[in-house]
């Protein structure tokens, strides 16, 4: 099986580095592999990636030895073991209410002796049947990764029990739903979302997980000195739009108005076909 660069990373106290997909085709995937990113959040539980555009991604990324981490969708534990079948090297899980909800994941998500996550080789991540069994699921375990999302209020109260359970690898914070969840919706600065940042932070250490959140690059080296070290930042359709708007702006600032002559006189460039 793969090794998970992202854990290597971790386990050796090292920040590792991701960037998030909105977009379902694997040219984008490719370029962002390309950049030397260590991972690539892909995403079920916003967006309309099916398990085929999944497949094609992961396997991208895997070409430049870099991670996919697909957030899934919440209903039934297959949703959440075909992106692991797919050799996404971690999962990550929205909402975690609370230390039995943590409890159920790794139940689904982990084989024996951690959880009952069913079982079946026959797909990427067992290399189609040719990793024994016993291999297999002692190699999932450690080179896959479960992350489960802090983003509410209520698992606050559990946070230090939710911390402790094992096959659980990473806390991760998330301050968007955090922030609406307490009525002030992208006041990433509030104090009420910094305490929780720091919180999760310090109880994700004190029990030997990982911590992890959004970053952008004022906030990156704030985030490292508290303790995260997983850190997404940008999007594809972010980083989309921020060129081809520049692209636009920059015609948009030479189509109408050009100057001329030694006084810099303006005049209205003209346009075919338009009248004078």
């Amino acid at each position: 099986m793969r090794p998970s660069r992202v854990l290597a990373k971790l386990r050796q106290g090292e920040v590792a580095s991701c960037t998030k997909m909105n977009t379902s085709g694997s040219r984008v995937v490719e370029i962002a592999a390309m950049s030397g990113v260590d991972s690539i959040w892909l995403c079920q539980e916003h967006c309309g990636n099916t398990l085929n555009d999944l497949e094609h991604q992961i396997h991208t990324a895997k070409i430049y030895n870099v991670d996919t981490i697909v957030r899934v969708q919440r209903g039934n534990y297959s949703n959440m073991i075909r992106p692991l079948e797919l050799d996404a090297a971690g999962i990550i899980v929205p909402h975690v209410m609370s230390a039995d909800d943590a409890r159920a994941v790794v139940r689904w998500t982990r084989f024996h002796p951690l959880g009952r996550r069913p079982l079946d080789g026959g797909n990427a991540d067992a290399a189609y049947c040719q990793i024994p069994g016993p291999q297999y699921i002692e190699e999932a375990n450690r080179e896959r990764f479960v992350i489960i999302q802090i983003e509410d209020p209520e698992p606050m109260e559990e946070l230090e029990e939710i911390a402790a359970v094992e096959g659980i690898d990473m806390l991760f914070f998330g301050p968007a739903d955090y922030s609406q969840s307490l009525g002030i919706p992208f006041q990433f600065n509030h104090p009420a979302v910094k305490d929780a940042r720091q919180k999760i932070a310090e109880a994700a250490a004190r029990n030997g997980k990982f911590a992890g959140t959004m970053a952008s690059p004022d906030s990156l080296r704030d985030l490292v000195d508290q303790g995260y070290r997983f850190l997404c930042m940008g999007a594809d359709v972010l980083i989309l739009a921020e060129g081809f708007n520049a692209v636009a702006e920059s015609f948009r600032q030479v189509a109408s108005i050009e100057t001329l002559g030694p006084g810099c006189e303006t005049r209205k460039r003209n346009v075919p076909g338009q009248a004078k």
